[in-house]
Order: structure tokens, then sequence, then C-alpha cells
């Protein structure tokens, strides 16, 4: 078969993209290995995802926020704070004149409905579940061998996107390497239910064995994303669960009062992963396969889905040559600084916070005071978190693609 663009990978960024790419009429397959709906698939799994304030523009923009808004639970104030330091920081909304920070939003309704459009679109061919097994260029197309259960196929395209995660098969296949550096902790994920309500306050807190957030969600329940030694996440996953709401509510403090109860919980190590490349020839690597992050500012899907608008944004631009060298240069050139930027950001808050020495944490301890009375530094914090700092696409300024 032949296509314009390939996707690999329908996870939640390659799911975007393929929406995002519906209203250009060129002809999209995507290629996922887990099957529609499974758990193995982190689009539907039972984790939730922070989004910035532009990630919510951008789904705005392509038709998909109206559909899962009423799930999306607000983010109208952020609180930073060291524990048993005098540091602390505020963000609020209203200061940054907008609605809200950010939506916490559960993995499987944006999953959901961005396939419900994905099945809905006459351009698009779905190949799910299939595995790519095998990569062969020509001058001017790319060809992906694909395996399903009922045979092998074959579908030959201008441009193929590699959205297939940390571990991008497509990615190796080219041969680029990928930098990873290793943060020897493992977040552990949950959600819990406070004595106190929310009021749509996102907690961000540092303690000696790693950062706690926890985020607002829908019916009072709070998300949390502990980081722990890969040997003391262990131990609290496997904990009773009143055991672990203790050991929980000693790390975290009582800001929301006792946590009463607990939901299933996850575990997943957290690693800085950078791809050394993001193109290659008639190739676009985005997502998780170009760069995963700590989870620390929960930057990570949201510099993810930026890669997204800017890719469809320029695949609109260059309909007549996709994947010409110009407009592989043009998507590398767009994406350096931004990418560069949070890349920086987010592994730099590790590092500050997760460094014991007695002079670094008053250090910090000033710093974020100073943070929370100079409204200038405050501003352009509010801006890279909320996504709308940088050279910003059509999609993300909330304008069409055409």
């Amino acid at each position: 078969m032949r296509a314009d663009v390939v996707i690999a990978g329908g996870g939640m960024i390659g799911a975007s993209l393929a929406v995002a790419l519906a209203p250009l009429g060129l002809k999209v397959a995507l290629v996922e290995s887990a099957p529609l709906g499974s758990e193995a698939q982190p689009s539907f799994d039972e984790r939730t995802t922070a989004l910035s304030n532009g990630s919510r523009r951008i789904y705005e923009s392509i038709g998909i926020w109206r559909s899962v808004a009423q799930e999306a639970t607000a983010i109208r104030r952020i609180h930073i704070s060291d524990r048993g330091r005098f540091g602390f920081a505020r963000i609020d909304a209203g200061e940054q004149g907008v609605a809200a920070l950010g939506y916490v939003l559960a993995n499987r309704a944006l999953g959901t409905a961005l396939w419900d459009r994905l099945t809905a679109d006459g351009n698009l061919t779905v190949l799910c579940p299939a595995t790519a097994t095998g990569l062969a260029k020509a001058p001017d197309a790319l060809t992906l061998e694909v395996g399903q259960a009922n045979g092998a196929a074959r579908i030959d395209c201008s441009l193929l996107v590699a959205a297939d995660g940390a571990h991008s098969s497509i990615r190796q296949a080219l041969g680029i390497e990928a930098t990873t550096w290793d943060y020897d902790q493992v977040a552990v994920i949950t959600n819990v239910l406070a004595r106190k309500f929310h009021d749509h306050v996102a907690y961000e807190r540092f303690t000696p064995n790693g950062p706690i957030a926890l985020l607002p969600m829908s019916e009072g329940r709070c998300t949390v994303v502990w980081t722990l030694a890969p040997e003391r996440a262990e131990q609290v996953l496997a904990l009773p669960d009143e055991e672990f709401l203790r050991a929980l509510q000693a790390a975290f403090g009582m800001r929301l009062g006792r946590l009463t109860r607990v939901g299933r919980r996850h575990s997943y190590p957290l690693a800085l992963t950078r791809a050394d490349e993001q193109v290659a020839d008639r190739v676009v690597i985005i997502g998780n396969a170009a760069q995963g992050l700590h989870p620390i500012a929960g930057q990570g899907f949201n510099l993810g889905l930026r890669d997204v608008a800017t890719l469809a944004e320029l695949i609109a631009g260059h309909r007549a040559d996709l994947g010409s060298p110009a407009m592989l240069e043009r998507y590398r050139d767009w994406r350096r600084s931004d990418r560069r930027s949070v890349v920086a950001f987010t592994d730099g808050l590790v590092r500050l916070f997760g460094n014991p020495l007695a002079g670094v944490k008053l250090a910090r301890n000033l710093g974020l005071l100073a943070f929370d009375l100079m409204p200038p530094a405050k501003d352009a914090l509010s801006r890279l978190s909320m996504g709308v700092s940088g050279r910003l696409p059509k999609l993300a300024r909330g304008l069409p693609l055409q």
C-alpha cells in the first residue's frame, strides 16, 4: 500500500499527530503494536497526564478538547516547597491572566477520544496490532515492512514518523543512538483521597528521598507521583494500603489533611533519554522516541505534543515534497531551542533538589523565596510550564493548519 505519511506508534503522541493531520486530506497510515484498548498501550492505562495550557489549546485546535473537557481537572495554583526547609514558591493562574495553568486528565479518557476520531477518518489506515519489522530506503520514498497476525504488509511512504516510545524500534533500525542518564530513581504512581479538598492546587514537594507531586483530579482525588530510590520504591509498593498512606503522609505532610484512601499503584524507572538526532532521511522522531524526561515538572508529554503541532504545520506547508531535506531541517531548527531549554530545566531541577550539601540547600531555599517575590521570574517560569514560551506553532496559538 501507499501512504503520504506513516506514523509508527499509536500512543497519545502518535494518535494526536494522526488527528492533527486529518484536515489536510493526506493518506496516513498508523501502525500500533498493542491491541486497541489494551493496558499495554499507555494511552489506555490508569495513569493521568498533566496538560499545559498550551497543550489544551492544541487539543482545542484539532477538535479533541470538547470530548474530554468534562473529565479534565483544572490546575489553578502551583505550590512548590522543600521539606524541612523554609523556602517555598507559588504560581497562580489569576496572576497570569488565565483560567488555569494546566489540566489533569486520565490517559484512558484522552486515548479513547483520540482513537474515536481516528476510526472516523476515511483517509487514515490503522494497522493494529501490528509491528514494524523492517525499513528500506529509496531516493524519494521509504518502505516500512509490517508484521500482523494475518501476514506481512509493506507500506511505501514519503515521510515516516517515529512515535514509538523511549525504546523506539524505528530509531534503532536507523542506527540513531540515544544518550541515557539513569537517575537511579523510580516513580510510584497512584491516586489518593484526602480529608481536605485539593482546591485545584498542584503540589510539588521536594524531600531528601526525591520529589513528590500531588495533582488535582476529579471527585476530589489527587494523582500522586512519588519519586524514590529503587529499593525504597519496591518496599512502599508492597505495603498494605494503610501503611502506604502513612508513609506517604510522613513524606508529604498535612497540607491536604489526613490521606484516607489510595488506588492501584504502578511504578516505572526514571531516566533522561535524548536521541542523538531528531531527523533522518525522510524520517522524523518525536515524543518519547526523541526525548524522555523526569516527571519532576510534568513537561515530557507537553514537549512531545509541541513536536506534534510543529510537525503538523510543516507537513501542511510541504505537501508537494513531504520528507524533503528542507522540511526536515526546518523541523530540527524549530524544535532545537524548546527541546534544549525544557530538558535543561527538568534535569537541572532533579540535580539541584537532589543535592544534599547544606550550602546548596540554603541557596535553593533562598532562591525559592526570591522567586516567589519576583514577578518577572515567576512570569517566565509560568510561561515555560504553561507551554506558551518561545516560537509557538499554529495549533498552540489556536489557529488552523490551513
